[in-house]
């Protein structure tokens, strides 16, 4: 599988979606001590998605400009999950229909993709970094509500250094939604899951990475949180994934 440079033919705007090897023939990927998943391939976005490609997508919209801090390659933010489940991917795989390969559509990743792909993918055993992309957040992240990093502020996408797989930002800037419910990890002592997607239901959804408002902790490639679907902040943005396997939603 290669990456995938998405263009439209009626704008500028273009972003790129990075092919991660998935774990499904090889040792299965611990995301606990008795939680243990295989994933197959799929590709994701080298960065949060930005406020020009917000824009574009959601241009006939009056949700066409939510976010706070105003920037073209900033990531967009102020989006809640069902803002993005309801309104922007429908519109993206629309729009993407006849440019996208075959047989793919673009979708929140799982909580299993993220953390897999945040943690260097099929390196992560060799590379176990605290971060995504290194044990010195202040190298991959913009993190902290402080003069010296974040400066109290999101900042341009790609602006740090990427972890090992290429991907930028997964450690700070905005957190991320996922496309889980949220709630304890099941215990598959007995066994190893395969492309989950998290519990039926529960009133949370899962966000991953941390934030330029939060501190080193809430950034660790490890590190789980949770908010209403409905939920709206200026540290809360998104990244996609483009693949084969659908997720079906609860």
């Amino acid at each position: 599988m290669e990456n995938h440079s998405q263009t439209f033919s009626d704008s500028p705007v273009s972003f790129n979606m990075i092919a991660i090897e998935g774990n499904r023939n090889a040792d299965p990927f611990k995301m606990s001590a008795t939680y243990r998943v295989r994933l197959d391939d799929f590709r994701m976005g080298e960065y949060p998605v930005t406020q020009e490609i917000w824009a574009y997508v959601m241009r006939d919209t009056d949700m066409a400009d939510p976010s706070y801090f105003k920037g073209a390659k900033r990531p967009v933010e102020q989006v809640s999950w069902e803002d993005i489940d309801e309104l922007f991917l429908p519109s993206l795989n629309d729009k993407t229909k006849d440019s996208r390969p075959k047989g793919t559509y673009y979708r929140l990743p799982t909580e299993a993709e993220w953390e897999y792909a945040a943690r260097g993918g099929k390196y992560r055993e060799q590379y176990p970094f605290e971060y995504a992309g290194s044990n010195k957040l202040d190298e991959v992240g913009w993190y902290g509500y402080d003069e010296e990093n974040s400066h109290k502020e999101s900042k341009q996408v790609g602006l740090k250094t990427p972890n090992l797989l290429k991907l930028y930002d997964m450690s700070g800037n905005v957190w991320e939604w996922c496309s889980d419910w949220y709630d304890s990890y099941p215990d598959s002592n007995k066994g190893i899951t395969v492309n989950p997607i998290g519990p039926a239901t529960s009133s949370l959804r899962v966000l991953r990475g941390g934030s330029w408002l939060n501190n080193a902790l809430f950034c660790r490639s490890s590190y789980r949180y949770y908010y209403s679907p409905t939920y709206r902040y200026l540290n809360v943005g998104f990244r996609l994934v483009l693949s084969f396997s659908p997720v079906q939603k609860g």
